[in-house]
């Protein structure tokens, strides 16, 4: 019979978390103006708390990751030109063709190992524009967390040799840091180290964090300046969108204290995975709050392990016909993740 709970249990992603007590206090008595004409003090509050922690120039509120991705590779980069990236980033496979559609960039994919590309393919990969042929390099992507190589961490030392790299050729750098406090958090070091030596970052406050909508970017203030252009026409503009912004900021000064618990209870599931019989897990991959898994069985596959789980009130997404991805959050605690545990080995053992 399926373990009884008090609760669903969400792990089909970090952005499913719900707002707490103390952030909903803060919406709720929120100063607030017209963040269009950057008159919104909260907004402003949070843009500049932002920048400080990643030790920025400036920041730029936006609704989501996709509109801070999107809004930064704009930005820094003209119609025609090349943006080389990762060949899972979540720019090119989940951002519905952004880059393309309303960047006019081609992308140049790179293959990397947990999320890394190699420098020398990096290198390789560069295009000057003296061929004709070839759209010049515009900008080069980082993801950090990456999520598709299961929330692996880019360490400030692999950063900073993509940034040397990508600097001594005049080509720009953004990070796609929508879980960077996560990979502080793992790695062992202040958020602005990671940050340190990229061009532009954007990070979001719904995932990790827990907020429930928004994201920031973070750069030099001319860029910032120039983003907020770019956010304009493409409908990101806000009005008194402090209501948001007080629940991100309560998340930017509480959720990294926290987020090493997330990480804990990702690993706790990924250890009782590779003990059951026909399920696949790199646990080098197990950094962060997310876990790949592999079913490699001929009774289950991925679509219905998830179902079965559903009888035990613990909510899953297939990501193929073998694979699932977990995410932990601030809403998955101990009691939690022992039951997810314990259902993994009733419907697997």
């Amino acid at each position: 019979m399926p373990m009884p709970g008090t609760n669903t249990i969400d792990l089909r992603s970090d952005t499913k978390t719900q707002p707490d007590a103390q952030m909903r206090l803060a919406m709720s008595e929120a100063e607030v103006g017209d963040d269009k004409s950057n008159e919104d003090p909260t907004v402003r509050r949070l843009e500049e708390m932002s920048a400080e922690v990643l030790g920025k120039e400036a920041g730029l509120f936006v609704v989501s990751g996709t509109m801070g991705n999107l809004v930064s590779i704009k930005t820094q980069t003209r119609p025609g030109q090349e943006i080389i990236c990762e060949r899972q980033a979540h720019i090119y496979l989940w951002e519905g063709g952004g880059i393309s559609v309303i960047c006019d960039l081609l992308p140049r994919l790179i293959p990397g190992v947990h999320g890394v590309m190699d420098l020398d393919d990096v290198e390789a990969a560069i295009s000057n524009g003296s061929n004709v042929h070839v759209g010049a390099t515009g900008l080069i992507e980082i993801e950090n967390t990456h999520n598709m190589a299961g929330g692996t961490t880019l360490s400030v030392e692999q950063t900073r040799a993509i940034c040397d790299l990508a600097h001594a050729h005049g080509i720009p750098v953004h990070c796609d840091g929508a879980r960077i406090f996560n990979a502080a958090v793992a790695l062992g070091v202040d958020p602005a180290e990671l940050a340190a030596p990229v061009d532009s970052i954007q990070f979001c406050f719904s995932k990790g964090l827990g907020a429930p909508v928004g994201s920031m970017i973070c750069g030099p203030r001319d860029f910032i300046e120039a983003a907020r252009s770019v956010r304009n026409v493409i409908g990101g503009a806000m009005r008194q969108a402090g209501v948001i912004a007080a629940a991100c900021i309560v998340a930017l000064d509480e959720a990294p204290k926290r987020l090493h618990e997330d990480h804990e209870h990702a690993r706790k599931i990924a250890d009782t995975l590779v003990e059951l019989p026909g399920v696949s897990v790199d646990l080098a991959t197990v950094q962060t709050n997310i876990v790949n898994l592999e079913v490699r069985r001929e009774d289950v596959d991925a679509q219905s392990l998830c179902h079965a789980l559903d009888a035990y009130d613990i909510l899953a997404i297939p990501r193929s016909d073998v694979e699932i991805r977990l995410v932990t959050h601030k809403n998955v605690n101990d009691e939690d993740t022992e039951r997810v545990c314990q259902a993994l080995r009733e419907v697997l053992a």
